[in-house]
C-alpha cells in the first residue's frame, strides 16, 4: 500500500508528524462520540499523513475515562457534569478518596441540564414532603449506586438528600429497578402508557424522553428540589443548586427547583505532548462551527450540545488546565495571565 496523500490543512497550527491518539467517548450514540467524531477529523487534518485515532466506546456508566487517562490508556476523554469532574484533584464527592493529580483540562463544552424526579400523578404527590408522608409504593427507574456511573451516583444521592432511599421504598411495598444507567434505558419504558413503571430519577432533561414522560400520555409530576437538600448536595457532589423555567415543559406551570448537571470537561494527562494539547483546543475553538452546526435544528433551551460555543467560558474549567491549552487561551485573549486555573463551573 502507499502512502497516504498530503491532506494537511493550511489554516491554523500544524503538527507535521504523524500522531495515533486514543480519545474515550460514550457508548456509541451519544454526544461524546459525536463531539469525539468532529476533533478527531479537525485534529487529523492537520497533522502528519498517516495520523489516526480511535474512540473508545463506554463498558459502563461513564466514570472510566478518568481512569484510562489516568493510567495512560486513553489520551483524551469526556466527563460530566463539570463540577462533579472537579473533585479528580482533590478525591471528593464521587471519587471517594482517591485522587488523579496529573488530569488537566483543555475545555469546557455547554450541555444545560438538571437532575429530576418524576413520578405517576396517581399517588397524588407533588412535593418530597408528600412522598415522605404518603410512603407510595413507588416502582422506581434508578441507576446502580456506583462510583462508575456519575448519573446514577448522583441519583441516589439527590434521593437521600431528600430522606429517601431504595430500601425505605421497598419498605413501602415499591419496587427499585436499578440495573440501567443509559437515559434511553431508564426513560424510554416509562413512556409506555402501559407502564408499571411508577418513577423515574435522571437527567438529560432536554431530551424528548422526559417531554414525552411528562406531556405525554403519562403526565409524569415533576418533584421540586428541596432548598436543604440541595445545599447537602452542594457539599456531598459539588453540584450547585439550579432550576427550571415555568414552561420548559408544557406542564410546567412554575418554575422547578433542581440539581444543576451541567457541561463536558474535555480533559486528558499532564504529559500530553504541548504540541498537540494546544492544537486540540485551537480546534476545539476555532472550528466550533462545524459541530455547532449539527444542533442549530434543535432548540437552543433543549439541545444535548449548547451553542454557540464561549470561548471565555470554554476556558472556565473544573480541572486546571493544561499548559498548552491555557497558553491558547491566553494568546487569544480568553483568559487573562495568571488567573486560578481550576474554576468550577455553574453554567456555560
Amino acid at each position: 500500500m502507499g502512502e497516504p496523500g498530503n491532506k494537511v490543512l493550511t489554516r491554523g497550527p500544524t503538527i507535521s508528524r504523524s500522531i495515533n491518539l486514543t480519545f474515550q467517548g460514550d457508548w456509541g450514540q451519544a454526544n461524546f462520540h459525536r463531539i469525539l467524531c468532529w476533533l478527531t477529523q479537525e485534529l487529523c487534518d492537520r497533522c502528519g499523513p498517516r495520523s489516526r485515532t480511535s474512540i473508545l466506546s463506554m463498558r459502563g456508566g461513564g466514570s472510566e475515562g478518568v481512569q484510562l487517562v489516568n493510567d495512560g490508556e486513553a489520551h483524551l476523554a469526556l466527563g460530566t457534569p463539570v463540577a462533579l469532574m472537579g473533585g479528580a484533584t482533590t478525591g471528593e464527592a464521587i471519587f471517594g478518596g482517591e485522587k488523579f493529580p496529573s488530569l488537566r483540562a483543555l475545555a469546557v463544552l455547554p450541555q444545560d441540564d438538571r437532575m429530576v424526579l418524576g413520578i405517576d400523578p396517581k399517588f397524588g404527590c407533588r412535593t418530597f414532603a408528600d412522598i415522605r408522608e404518603k410512603k407510595p409504593p413507588l416502582k422506581l427507574v434508578i441507576g446502580p449506586d456506583t462510583p462508575d456511573a456519575p448519573t446514577a451516583w448522583v441519583s441516589n444521592r439527590y434521593l437521600e438528600a431528600h430522606g429517601i432511599t431504595p430500601d425505605l421504598i421497598r419498605s413501602w411495598g415499591g419496587e427499585i429497578i436499578d440495573t440501567f444507567w443509559r437515559p434511553d434505558q431508564c426513560m424510554i419504558p416509562a413512556q409506555d402508557p402501559n407502564s408499571d413503571i411508577t418513577a423515574v430519577i435522571h437527567e438529560a432533561i432536554m431530551t424528548p424522553w422526559w417531554t414525552l414522560l411528562v406531556d405525554g400520555p403519562r403526565k409524569f409530576i415533576p418533584i421540586p428540589a428541596e432548598p436543604e437538600a440541595l445545599e447537602k448536595l452542594r457539599k456531598t457532589t459539588l453540584l450547585p443548586p439550579s432550576s427550571l423555567p415555568a414552561g420548559y415543559w408544557d406542564s410546567l406551570k412554575e418554575e422547578l427547583p433542581a440539581l444543576e448537571f451541567n457541561d463536558f470537561l474535555l480533559f486528558c494527562r499532564e504529559d500530553l505532548p504541548d504540541d498537540i494539547a494546544y492544537l486540540l483546543t485551537w480546534c476545539l475553538v476555532e472550528t466550533k462551527a462545524m459541530i455547532e452546526s449539527q444542533y442549530h435544528h434543535i432548540n437552543p433551551n433543549k439541545t444535548p450540545l449548547g451553542y454557540p460555543f464561549d470561548p471565555f467560558k470554554m476556558a472556565q474549567t473544573s480541572l486546571p488546565l493544561h499548559p498548552a491549552a491555557r497558553r491558547y487561551y491566553e494568546e487569544k485573549g480568553y483568559l487573562k495571565p495568571g488567573r486560578d486555573e481550576a474554576v468550577v463551573v455553574t453554567k456555560c
